[in-house]
C-alpha cells in the first residue's frame, strides 16, 4: 500500500498513474520556458514590435508578461498563449527618467523572471520591488545583487536574510560598462546581466555620439554552472540584433568566462520558439522506463537548449537514440547505471533519478550542488522521496547516488514541494510501480500545465485523480 501522510481531514489533491506495458508514440511538448522568457524580455526592450510563436503559456511566462506590461509594453496573447504580439515595446515609450512611483512586481516562484528582471530593470532605471511566494524569498540572489551594485547608479537591496528576495531597486541606470559576477549558484545571473547590457547601451546611445559606443564586458568569477543556458541566451540576443561575444576568461584573474555585449539595441522580429527540452526529458524517460519507443517532435541535437543532451545520458544507460530532421526518438532497452556529471543539464537530474530506479547497478550524479537552491532542494528532497519507494539513496555535496531496490518497489505517496519538476519526474515511477500517488499535481502549471493530460494521451490509460483525505502513521 502507498506510504501515508500524517492524519489529515483536509482534501489533498493527488494523481496516481496506472502502470502498464511499453509506451509508444510521438509528442511535441509546449514551447521552451527558458527561450520564451528570454525572448519576452528582448522583445519588450526592442526598438520595434515583435511576434513570438510557439511560446509557452505557464505561470512563469505569465508573471514575466505581467511585469513587462507594467513597464508600458503592450502585449497581445493568443487564447492558447502560443502567439504573443508586441504592439508597443517598453523601450520605445521610456522617458529616460526613473519612475517616481514604486512598481510592485509579483513573480511567484519564477527564477528566470526575478533574475532577468532585476538586471534589466537596473539598466532600464526606475523604482521597483520584486517579490514572490515564500520559497522565492529563500532562494539566494546575492551574487547578482552584488554584480548589479558594481555597475548601477542607485541602490539595489535583497530584503530577506541571506540576500534573498524580495528585491528592491532604485536605479538611475548603469554607470559603468564593466561588471564581474559569480557563476556557481546560477547561470541565470550571467544571462540576466547579458540581456540587460543592450538596454544600458540603448540608453547610452541616446546621450553619446555613435563613435563613443563600446559595449559592456561581463566577467564570470570562478566556476560557471550550466553554460549551455548562457550559450542559449547569447543566441536569443543575437536573433534580436544584439552583438555578443562569449570567450574563455583570464585564469590569472579567476575568470572562467568573459562576455562582451555591444551597445547595439535590440530590434524586433518574428521569433519561433523551440519545444521545451526539459519537458521532453519526461517522455524520453518514459520510453526508457517502460521499454517503449517515443519520438519528441521539434527537437534535435542542434537545438538551442542544452537539455537535449539528456538523450546522450540515456544512450549511455543502454537506450537507443535515433535522430531525424523533425525530432529525436528514444527506444528503451535494458538499463545500466552510470556515473555522470550533469552540471550542464541539471534540470533533468530528477528525471534521470527516476530512470535510475530501473537500471542494473547504481547511478551517480555529479556536478549539481546548485540544485539545492532551485524551487526546492532538488538533491535532499529528491533523495527523501525516492527512499519512500524502496530505493537506497546517498546524498553528496554535489549530487547523489541511487541504488536500485533489491526487492520490488512499494507504492508511496510522494511530496512535490510545489516543484513542477518533482511532480513530473516522480510521476514517471508510476508507469512501473503500482499505487504511486503524486501530491499537488497542479504545480506543473509553473512550466507545463498540460503535462498530465499529454502523458495520459501518450500512455492511452487514464490517471486516477482524487482530492480525498489521506490518513497516515
Amino acid at each position: 500500500m502507498p506510504e501515508a501522510l500524517p492524519v489529515s481531514t483536509d482534501p489533498v489533491p493527488w494523481v496516481e498513474l496506472i502502470p502498464g506495458g511499453p509506451v509508444h508514440g510521438s509528442i511535441r511538448p509546449p514551447g521552451s520556458k527558458s527561450l520564451t522568457n528570454r525572448a519576452l524580455l528582448c522583445a519588450a526592450m526592442s526598438r520595434s514590435p515583435s511576434t513570438l510563436t510557439g511560446a509557452l503559456a505557464s505561470e512563469d511566462t505569465q508573471v514575466m508578461i505581467a511585469a513587462l506590461r507594467l513597464l508600458g509594453a503592450e502585449i497581445d496573447v493568443s487564447p492558447g498563449g502560443e502567439r504573443i504580439e508586441f504592439q508597443r515595446t517598453a523601450l520605445s515609450e521610456q522617458s529616460r527618467e526613473p519612475a517616481k512611483d514604486l512598481l510592485e512586481m509579483y513573480i511567484a516562484n519564477s527564477g528566470t523572471s526575478i533574475r532577468f528582471l532585476a538586471a534589466a530593470l537596473s539598466a532600464f532605471g526606475g523604482r521597483y520591488r520584486l517579490h514572490g511566494v515564500p520559497r522565492m524569498h529563500q532562494r539566494p540572489i546575492g551574487d547578482l545583487i552584488d554584480a548589479i551594485g558594481e555597475v548601477m547608479e542607485g541602490e539595489i537591496v535583497a530584503e530577506s536574510p541571506g540576500q534573498c528576495p524580495p528585491v528592491r531597486i532604485e536605479s538611475l541606470g548603469w554607470r559603468s560598462d564593466r561588471v564581474r559576477v559569480a557563476g556557481s549558484v546560477s547561470s541565470q545571473f550571467l544571462s540576466g546581466l547579458m540581456m540587460a547590457a543592450p538596454i544600458a547601451g540603448a540608453l547610452r546611445a541616446a546621450t553619446a555620439p555613435s563613435s563613443s559606443l563600446r559595449g559592456t564586458r561581463i566577467s564570470v568569477v570562478g566556476e560557471l554552472v550550466s553554460q549551455p543556458y548562457v550559450d542559449m541566451t547569447a543566441e536569443v540576443m543575437r536573433s534580436f540584433g544584439a552583438e555578443v561575444q562569449v570567450k574563455p576568461g583570464d585564469p590569472d584573474r579567476d575568470e572562467s568566462l568573459s562576455v562582451l555585449v555591444g551597445d547595439r539595441p535590440y530590434q524586433g522580429l518574428d521569433y519561433a520558439i523551440e519545444p521545451d527540452a526539459s519537458a521532453a526529458s519526461y517522455f524520453w524517460a518514459a520510453a526508457a522506463i517502460t521499454g517503449g519507443r517515443i519520438k519528441v517532435l521539434g527537437l534535435t541535437s542542434h537545438a538551442l537548449q542544452g537539455d537535449v543532451g539528456f538523450c546522450d545520458v540515456l544512450r549511455q544507460m543502454g537506450c537507443e537514440v535515433h535522430e531525424e530532421v523533425d525530432g529525436m526518438t528514444v527506444s528503451g532497452r535494458p538499463l545500466r547505471g552510470v556515473d555522470v556529471d550533469m552540471n550542464q543539464i541539471s534540470d533533468t537530474v530528477q528525471t534521470l533519478a527516476v530512470v535510475a530506479l530501473f537500471a542494473e547497478g547504481p547511478t551517480r550524479v555529479r556536478g549539481v550542488a546548485h540544485n539545492r537552491f532551485k524551487e526546492t532542494d532538488r538533491i535532499g528532497d529528491l533523495a527523501r522521496e525516492l527512499r519512500k519507494l524502496g530505493a537506497e539513496v546517498h546524498e553528496h555535496e554535489d549530487g547523489l547516488t541511487i541504488h536500485p531496490a533489491s526487492k520490488p518497489y512499494r507504492g508511496a505517496t510522494l511530496q512535490t514541494y510545489h516543484d513542477h519538476r518533482m511532480a513530473m519526474s516522480l510521476s514517471l515511477a508510476g508507469l512501473r510501480i503500482p499505487e504511486v500517488r503524486i501530491l499537488d499535481p497542479a504545480c506543473t502549471a509553473k512550466t507545463y500545465p498540460q503535462f498530465f493530460a499529454d502523458l495520459e494521451a501518450l500512455t492511452g490509460r487514464p490517471h486516477h485523480w482524487s482530492t480525498s483525505p489521506l490518513s497516515g502513521d
